[in-house]
């Protein structure tokens, strides 16, 4: 089985640092680099994150001696070294959306946790279990960036995760009406 790069732009907040913990030991990926600001740059992640570590969990090993990247400044570094990158910035939305789409010209695939692309209409928004038909837009988001191998996918919101595949399921049943109710927090 092969084993992916992984890359984390924007690792040292609380959703990077839960992609960090979600690597250790994974059978498929393999932490190779980490970039966050430029004030967590040069150092190593240990280092970045050690007065502001969230998770229940240590810092996994294979993440404590990785230095730290620059997400602007180090992209092309970041992209050249993995097979592709998962994103979790806190930046404005038109920043995170010109930050994805230059890993993605730079040949990087990302996969977003960010908001900034889910109207994109070239950007698909996976579930994968209910709709990954919709990667078929990826080749109209290549065409628009220039790109053989680089593009970039979005999650859909926490919320609706939880619910829409239940939902899916049921599409056989043909249910007129559905009520979710979420209560969400500030990280």
């Amino acid at each position: 089985m092969k084993e992916y790069r992984v890359g984390i732009i924007g690792g040292t907040g609380m959703v990077g640092q839960r992609f960090v913990t979600l690597m250790e030991g994974h059978p498929w990926f393999r932490l190779t680099a980490i970039a966050a600001s430029g004030r967590s740059a040069g150092k190593t992640y240990e280092e970045a994150v050690a007065n502001r570590w969230a998770m229940d969990a240590p810092i996994p090993q294979e993440a404590r001696d990785l230095v730290v990247l620059d997400a602007q400044a180090d992209a092309e570094k970041l992209a050249g070294t993995v097979d592709f990158a998962f994103c979790a910035v806190d930046m404005n939305k038109e920043e995170i959306k010109a930050l994805e789409e230059r890993y993605a010209k730079l040949e990087c695939p990302v996969v977003s946790n960010n908001s900034a692309h889910r109207w994109t209409p070239d950007v698909p928004m996976l579930i994968p279990e209910v709709n990954p038909e919709h990667t078929d837009v990826i080749q109209y988001q290549r065409k628009r960036l220039g790109t053989t191998r680089g593009f970039v996918a979005a999650k859909p919101n926490c919320s609706i995760q939880s619910y829409a595949p239940v939902l899916s399921a049921w599409k056989e049943f043909e249910p007129y009406e559905a009520v979710a109710t979420t209560y969400q927090a500030i990280s």
